[in-house]
């Protein structure tokens, strides 16, 4: 029987954001290649210390069992093959399972998501995670240089919260928002309200998310949160729209534009999505492991 990875959930994820590789980097950045492989080659019995997304990788893979694999987390790296020896044995250290790797030695390693089929992909490269959510892959750019969070109070859940507009959901109401403001953004919205809106780059992870918590273990469980800055009316459409996709979140908070990390730290969410730097970076002051979503309106170059 031939192996697939079509009934899993698949993470592809780079090294700098399952590891804390930020020193390794800075000689990387450098230039000297030859030194970069072989600080890496020097330190293969250290083990790297985790790094921004390890809390979400090793909760995700806490749904795999003995018997059942329900999570796949790939390796996807600019790294070196050298390099990729450390980054294997640091998983191992870390009691995360990897098997599978891809090493690209600085060309972008996006084009073998499609053969993955990937659900998400995470990276401290910003052009990779551009080239990867135009090929339709939910993409984001994590922070290294964020404090990590502190241990999490909930062991037995895996805890992600999502921006709507231009994450979730496309960019279509936040381009009338950029555009005409918000009275127009609230009046187009409610005209709408029983109108879904269309898709945005993570509703593929948000419905893989979905069928991995009904499939899943008495163990682990999932909590998804959406947190936007619409407010009443506009929060309807944004209900009706995951009614509609049959996709239930567990929380919804609807701020109106007041600033989302302190309410995120309330949550506790081991990863956060959104496509505005200025959200990700104030989440990532608050201590919460962010992505930054470079789509929509918001993200378009000048």
């Amino acid at each position: 029987m031939a192996v697939t990875l079509d009934d899993k959930l698949v993470v592809a994820i780079s090294s700098r954001a399952l590891f804390n590789l930020e020193e390794e980097n800075a000689v990387f950045e450098g230039g000297d290649a030859t030194a970069y492989m072989q600080l890496q080659l020097d330190r293969v019995e250290q083990a790297a210390k985790p790094g921004i997304a390890f809390s979400l990788i090793k909760k995700l893979l806490a749904f795999n069992t003995e018997t059942i694999q329900r999570v796949e987390v790939v390796i996807l790296s600019r790294n070196d093959p050298v390099s990729g020896m450390r980054i294997f044995r640091s998983g191992k250290a870390n009691d995360i399972k990897l098997e599978r790797g891809v090493f690209t030695q600085g060309s972008s390693p996006f084009r073998y998501l499609r053969p993955l089929r990937a659900h998400l992909f995470l990276s401290a490269n910003a052009d990779d995670v551009r080239e990867a959510l135009a090929a339709g892959f939910p993409s984001a750019r994590v922070l290294p240089e964020s404090v990590l969070a502190a241990a999490t109070n909930y062991p037995n859940e895996v805890r992600i919260a999502f921006d709507g507009d231009a994450v979730l959901f496309s960019d279509e109401a936040e381009q009338v928002f950029q555009s005409h403001g918000l009275d127009a953004f609230q009046q187009h919205e409610s005209s709408k309200a029983l109108q879904p809106l269309p898709e945005g780059p993570f509703k593929p992870l948000l419905a893989a998310l979905h069928r991995l918590q009904q499939a899943g273990t008495p163990q682990m469980r999932i909590r998804t949160a959406l947190v936007t800055a619409r407010s009443a009316p506009a929060h309807e459409r944004a209900i009706r729209t995951l009614l509609k996709w049959d996709i239930r979140v567990d929380e919804a908070m609807f701020l109106g534009g007041l600033p989302k990390g302190e309410f995120l730290r309330e949550f506790e969410p081991d990863f956060f999505f959104d496509d505005q730097t200025g959200h990700v970076a104030h989440a990532a002051q608050h201590g919460i492991p962010s992505g930054h979503v470079a789509s929509g309106v918001s993200n378009t170059k000048h």
